[in-house]
């Protein structure tokens, strides 16, 4: 008993000495932060309203949770802010990628789910929904019972631009599901045996009525694959066929904004549950395009060719420094620690003269967001 009581011991010893080796190797020196974030979300979207930072992603299975923050640093939990009602919401599963914005006194999340209404009981019938809060902390209620508009195709990953003129515009990406597209990496897949066929994701642009009605007008189509394997853009963005994952291409997760009269259009490649996503952008001098991609492309991808631990990095938001001074990518990804659950990142960014970087992924202490104030 006594030997018994010894072994046990240096045990508890062994396992209090490694614990806190491990929560030393995760604080960060004073006035730093490093990622992840003890946050776990796909498809991350910061609202920025009255000081404060409200972070809503994919992460239950019938709506949405929310976290808050004052320094982009420390998240508080908000709980699921928008519940799908059953047999009434829009939606009835696969509730993915929300973004709210603030309109006068409202506050509009935008939101993509399985509609209710699939009288061809297609496999894939996602479409675009809208909730509705007084608060930014929700509750969330909808907007409407159907969609804002029906293309005739399934759509995810809703992105609105408010443009200085006036004009709101809605991006969306058209999924993958029964969209084979000819292609030479298709050609490829083929030959090779992978696959017989290559479906994509295509992103979309629209002009949005100023009620969230509905859609000003056709959509125009911005960005898509590479159609031959000689463009510069098809390698990275054809990871998930040639690494033999899956026969999809993806162009999703799009994120719209302006900046000394350029509009920027980042946009994530390849399969979201596999290593090889990643993100790009392109450029253009109207909203609706046309845009080209950028030569410095992908400027986000993993870094474990490099030693680090982190994969399946997009479907990215942007905001800035509590004093507005310097520019934030957040996104989410995985690490070695984390596994297959989706965790989120922020890293510093920068858009100078049609050119955009981003500073990640990194795990390694950084120094905290400008304008923080330090306890």
């Amino acid at each position: 008993m006594i030997r018994y009581k010894q072994w046990f011991a240096v045990c508890m010893l062994a396992v209090f000495i490694s614990g806190s080796l491990n929560a030393q190797e995760n604080q960060s020196p004073a006035g730093t932060y490093s990622n992840p974030l003890p946050v776990k979300l796909g498809d991350p979207y910061v609202l920025f309203d009255n000081g404060t930072y409200y972070m809503y992603g994919t992460g239950a299975k019938d709506g949405f949770p929310a976290y808050k923050s004052t320094d982009l640093v420390n998240w508080q939990s908000l709980g699921q802010v928008y519940k799908s009602i059953p047999d009434k919401s829009f939606g009835i599963d696969a509730f993915w990628a929300p973004e709210v914005y603030k309109v006068k006194d409202k506050y509009y999340m935008f939101f993509s789910a399985q509609w209710r209404q699939n009288p061809t009981n297609e496999l894939e019938n996602f479409k675009i929904g809208i909730a509705v809060a007084d608060k930014p902390e929700g509750p969330f209620t909808d907007f409407s019972d159907k969609p804002v508009f029906d293309p005739g195709y399934p759509i995810i990953d809703a992105n609105v631009f408010f443009d200085d003129n006036g004009k709101i515009y809605l991006y969306y990406s058209r999924c993958c599901y029964k969209h084979a597209v000819k292609s030479e990496a298709a050609d490829m897949a083929k030959q090779k045996g992978w696959f017989n066929e290559v479906e994509e994701s295509w992103v979309y642009g629209v002009e949005l009525k100023p009620d969230f009605s509905g859609v000003i007008g056709e959509p125009a189509l911005l960005l898509r694959p590479p159609v031959t394997m000689k463009d510069k853009q098809a390698e990275w963005e054809s990871r998930s066929v040639t690494a033999r994952e899956v026969n999809r291409r993806w162009t999703e997760g799009s994120v719209t904004f302006k900046k000394d009269g350029i509009y920027y259009i980042m946009y994530s490649a390849n399969n979201f549950a596999g290593q090889n996503y990643a993100v790009g952008y392109a450029t253009g001098k109207s909203p609706l395009g046309p845009f080209t991609k950028a030569s410095n492309n992908p400027v986000l991808q993993k870094n474990t060719a490099q030693g680090g631990t982190v994969t399946g990095t997009g479907h990215n938001s942007i905001t800035w420094s509590p004093d507005g001074k310097q520019m934030f990518c957040v996104y989410h990804a995985r690490t070695t620690a984390t596994g297959d659950e989706r965790v989120v990142f922020i890293d510093r960014m920068s858009a100078t003269n049609g050119k955009l970087s981003v500073d990640g992924p990194s795990t390694s202490p950084q120094p905290l967001p400008s304008g923080v104030m330090q306890k």
